[in-house]
C-alpha cells in the first residue's frame, strides 16, 4: 500500500475541487486494492488506517458497522459517559453551522460507539440508510476508514474525503474528526465529528472540529480541577496524619494532587494493576489506601530496603496451575493453587478458620488448613527467594502478587473493557470446587460477558468464542456473527465447533 509524503500527491489535492478529487481518489482506491499504484500517492494516515482496516477483515465493497446498543443501553450509556457535560458546549460550537452545511455532528465513545448525533434534518435521513445512527460502531475494525474510527486509532485529528473511506458506500461523503482527552488520564474518552455531502469538503472543517475539541477538553479540565480541589480538601486529614513520612493523594487515575514534602514525588503515579504495592525507584515501595474517591499513598515502613519476591499466579484457564515465583516455574497441586488463589483474593490476610470456609464451605476444618498451609510454605521456602512468601497471624501474602484473574476481576468491577488476552485464557482453575474460587470464578464469567456483549468490539468477542464457555454460549456466538463481515473465515469455524 502506497503513501505519500506531506505537501504532495493526494495531499496536493486538498485545495482542489471536491467533486474531482473524488474522482481522483475512486481511481486510486481501485488501483490500490487491486495491488497496483494509483496516479497518486495515498496519505499515509489513509495508508496506515487501509492497512488497519483490512487486518480486521472489514470488507471494501459490502462492509457495514455493527449495531451494538439498543435504546435503552444508549440511554444508560450516554447518562454516565463524561462527554455528556460537553454535549450543549458542542452544540453550540457545532451545530448551527452543521445545519447550514447539511452535515451532522457526531460524538462517540473511546471505542467508536455512536453516542450522539445531530444536524440537517435531510442528513439525517441520508445517514441512517448507511447506519450513521446512534448505537453504531465506527471504530476501524468495524466500518473501516473513518474520520471517527481514525481519529481515535491515531490519536490525532483527521479528515478523510470520499474515497479515502475503504467501504465503497461511503464514499459519498465527506467527514472530519477530533480525539477528546481525559484530562485526568490523558486516554481519549470519545470523538467529535462533522460529517457531510462530498460536495461539502473544505479544509477548514478539520480546524473547526479540532477547536471544538479542545473547548471540550477545557470544560473537562475545569470540572476536573474542581473535583481536584473537593478531594484534596476531604482528604487532607488522610494526608497530614502520616506526620513526617512521605505521603500523597492521587487522583483515580494516579495524577498527584498533593504530596508532603513538597515535590518528593513526580507529578503521576503508574497505578499497579493489582494490588496495592507500588516500586518508587529510590524510595522503595508504597502503599496504595483507597479513598472514597482517588488513593493515600505512603511508604512501606521498613528499616531497610530489601529483595521483595514475585509471586505471579497464571491461573485463568489452567486445569494444571503452574505458578512463578522471580520468573521460575513453581508446579502446584491444585489445593495449593487454591490456597494461593485465596490469599491473592485477600491481601489483608486471612485466618485459619475463613480460609476454611473459603475452600470447604461449611464443612471446612481450620487443622486440615493449617496442615496444607505447612507444606505450602515448605514448598515455597525450597525455591530461591521463598522465604516470607507466606506470612502468618493472619495467613497473607509477602511477595508482590501478579494475577491474571485480579487483573480481570479489577477490570470487571471498575466497568472496563478486559484485555482480550485475558478473556481468551477461560476461568478460573476452572476443575476447582472451592466456594471462594467458584464465587469469584463465577463473577468473572458473568462480568467479562456481560462487558463483551455491551460493547460488541469484535476481537474480545471472538477471544470469548473461543473459550470452553463461550463455545456453548449461543448468544456470544450469534453477536460475532452479526459483527463478522461475511466475508471472515472466522464463521467457518465457528460453524466447524457445532456453535
Amino acid at each position: 500500500m502506497t503513501r505519500s509524503p506531506a505537501g504532495t500527491g493526494a495531499d496536493a489535492l486538498i485545495w482542489g475541487d471536491p467533486l474531482e478529487r473524488a474522482a481522483v481518489l475512486a481511481r486510486v482506491r481501485d488501483a490500490v486494492l487491486a495491488g497496483g499504484h494509483g496516479e497518486v500517492e495515498l496519505r499515509e494516515v489513509v495508508s496506515d488506517s487501509w492497512r488497519r482496516s483490512l487486518a480486521a477483515h472489514v470488507d471494501p465493497d459490502h462492509g457495514a458497522p455493527a449495531h451494538v446498543f439498543d435504546d435503552r443501553e444508549l440511554d444508560e450509556l450516554r447518562e454516565s459517559h463524561p462527554l455528556a457535560p460537553v454535549l450543549p458546549m458542542l452544540r453550540t460550537t457545532l451545530l448551527e453551522i452543521a445545519d447550514e452545511a447539511m452535515h451532522v455532528m457526531i460524538v462517540t465513545d473511546a471505542s467508536g460507539h455512536i453516542l450522539w448525533r445531530e444536524g440537517a434534518a435531510g442528513m439525517l435521513h441520508i445517514a441512517d440508510d448507511l447506519e450513521l445512527a446512534e448505537g453504531y460502531r465506527w471504530s476501524e475494525d468495524s466500518a473501516g476508514t473513518n474520520a471517527m474510527g481514525t481519529t481515535l486509532a491515531s490519536g490525532s485529528p483527521v479528515q478523510i474525503h470520499s474515497s479515502e473511506h475503504l467501504v465503497a458506500q461511503y464514499h459519498r461523503f465527506t467527514c472530519a474528526a477530533a480525539p477528546i482527552r481525559d484530562p485526568d488520564s490523558g486516554e481519549a474518552v470519545g470523538a467529535v465529528d462533522l460529517t457531510g455531502p462530498v460536495r461539502t469538503f473544505h479544509p477548514s472543517t478539520l480546524a473547526l472540529v479540532s477547536a471544538a475539541a479542545k473547548l471540550a477538553e477545557n470544560h473537562l479540565a475545569t470540572r476536573q480541577a474542581i473535583r481536584d480541589e473537593r478531594l484534596r480538601t476531604k482528604n487532607l486529614p488522610h494526608l497530614t496524619g502520616l506526620g513526617e513520612a512521605p505521603g500523597a493523594l492521587l487522583s483515580p487515575a494516579g495524577r498527584v494532587l498533593a504530596a508532603t514534602p513538597h515535590g518528593w514525588i513526580d507529578d503521576r503515579v503508574e497505578l499497579p494493576g493489582a494490588g496495592d504495592r507500588i516500586v518508587l525507584g529510590e524510595h522503595g515501595e508504597g502503599v496504595l489506601e483507597p479513598l472514597a474517591e482517588g488513593w493515600l499513598l505512603r511508604l512501606e515502613r521498613t528499616s531497610s530496603v530489601r529483595h521483595r519476591a514475585t509471586l505471579a499466579l497464571p491461573f485463568l484457564g489452567a486445569p494444571r496451575p503452574v505458578a512463578r515465583l522471580d520468573g521460575r516455574p513453581l508446579r502446584l497441586g491444585a489445593r495449593h493453587a487454591e490456597l494461593l488463589a485465596l490469599l491473592a483474593m485477600h491481601p489483608e490476610g486471612l485466618t485459619a478458620d475463613a480460609l476454611a470456609q473459603e475452600l470447604y464451605g461449611d464443612r471446612g476444618n481450620p487443622v486440615t488448613v493449617r496442615a496444607e498451609m505447612h507444606r505450602l510454605r515448605g514448598l515455597l521456602e525450597s525455591a530461591p527467594n521463598g522465604a516470607g512468601v507466606v506470612r502468618t497471624g493472619p495467613y497473607r501474602l509477602g511477595a508482590r502478587v501478579d494475577a491474571d484473574f485480579l487483573a480481570l476481576r479489577d477490570a470487571v468491577r471498575a466497568g472496563r473493557m478486559p484485555d482480550t488476552e485475558l478473556i481468551g485464557r477461560g476461568a478460573l482453575l476452572p476443575t476447582s470446587d472451592a466456594p471462594g474460587i467458584r464465587a469469584l470464578r463465577d463473577e468473572l464469567d458473568v462480568g467479562v460477558r456481560s462487558a463483551v456483549l455491551r460493547r460488541g468490539d469484535t476481537a474480545a468477542l471472538w477471544a470469548l468464542a473461543r473459550t470452553p464457555s463461550g463455545r456453548q454460549d449461543a448468544e456470544v456466538v450469534e453477536r460475532l456473527r452479526h459483527v463478522l463481515p461475511v466475508s471472515d473465515p472466522r464463521h467457518a469455524e465457528l460453524g466447524a465447533d457445532g456453535s
